[in-house]
């Protein structure tokens, strides 16, 4: 059998070589650690940083109630823009309107407060109540009804419990917090559920609506 000798330092020489390929840090373009817009009343945050979740990590599902025409909803008792607490049964014996925005401050929740407003005398002129109510804390109401006027009672549902309660379905697969509008009969019994996110000026129309047929 025949054999080969190569110089020792000759096999490297005979095999291609790949020289890795460096991108210019020009060329990249810079993005922020965090990146914030707002879109209809939520909040996105862009991370830079990814995280994986482990294979041992599990994912809870929660399922909440949902409130249906014909109920009495879950009562409540919440802080107003003053501070001060105010519970679902003191509007007992009178028409209320129960809305849910997503937050203080953004374009359609802005418009969407500012059409009950513009519509209020009607409100009042049907014997019913309005009440708004939004993740935000009675600080931010506040200012929030300072700043447009708003005549009506705003209330803070820190944590979104209310919300869940009631079963406020969320849009936009989970990250944007629902609009939902709920009027209640002089006993407390929901007539009619209004879901409508992105046209918030809708929900006075049907709202009122449906306190002139009571």
């Amino acid at each position: 059998m025949a054999y080969i000798s190569l110089p020792k330092h000759s096999l490297p020489s005979l095999l291609p070589t790949h020289k890795p390929k460096t991108t210019s840090s020009q060329n990249l373009p810079i993005l922020s650690k965090s990146l914030q817009s707002q879109f209809y009343g939520l909040k996105f945050s862009h991370s830079s940083s990814l995280s994986t979740p482990s294979p041992s990590s599990s994912v809870k599902t929660t399922i909440f109630a949902k409130v249906n025409k014909g109920q009495e909803p879950p009562s409540f008792t919440l802080k107003d823009q003053d501070g001060k607490t105010v519970s679902l049964s003191r509007f007992k014996g009178k028409p209320v309107v129960v809305y849910f925005y997503p937050a203080d401050e953004t374009p359609g929740c802005t418009k969407q407060a500012c059409a009950f407003r513009d519509s209020y005398e009607k409100f009042k002129k049907a014997g019913a109540e309005v009440v708004g109510i939004s993740g935000d804390d009675s600080s931010s109401h506040k200012a929030f009804a300072k700043k447009y006027r708003l005549p009506f009672t705003l209330l803070s549902d820190e944590g979104n419990k209310i919300r869940k309660e009631w079963g406020v379905p969320a849009d936009l697969f989970g990250t944007l917090p629902g609009r939902q509008t709920y009027v209640l009969d002089k006993k407390g019994v929901v007539r009619l559920i209004y879901n409508n996110q992105f046209q918030p000026e809708k929900h006075i129309d049907e709202t009122l609506k449906l306190l002139q047929s009571l």
